[in-house]
């Protein structure tokens, strides 16, 4: 099974920016879509962003115009540019990718954290 990686997190002050990476170990054409939530400390996990097929995107309002979302199919990696990034931004990030036939798979998260 394609298993994904992400990296990228790290410490920012607020108004900075960091792009997320999620790196699949095969083929990301597998997925039919694939997303970045977040899970911040005693909150459940929420939809960020998605990308479905070639450039279908949908963005949580609470970061609409400041995220992008994005894919490279030849890297099989997709992308989270996170630019004016806020306090409330601060969380795990984690990269989840839908196969065709019907289930899913997370990567193991990686940290943003932004200073006020």
């Amino acid at each position: 099974q394609v298993q994904l990686v992400e990296s990228g997190g790290g410490l920012v002050q607020a108004g900075g920016s960091l792009r997320l990476s999620c790196a699949a170990s095969g083929s990301i054409s597998n997925f039919k879509g694939m997303g970045w939530y977040r899970q911040a400390p005693g909150k459940q996990r929420e939809l960020v962003a998605t990308i479905f097929g070639g450039e279908a995107t949908n963005y949580a309002d609470s970061v609409k115009g400041r995220f992008t979302i994005s894919r490279d199919n030849i890297k099989n990696t997709i992308y989270l540019q996170m630019n004016s990034l806020k306090p409330e931004d601060t969380a795990v990030y984690y990269c989840n990718g839908q196969f065709w036939w019907g289930t899913a798979t997370w990567g193991q998260g990686t940290q943003v954290t932004v200073s006020s």
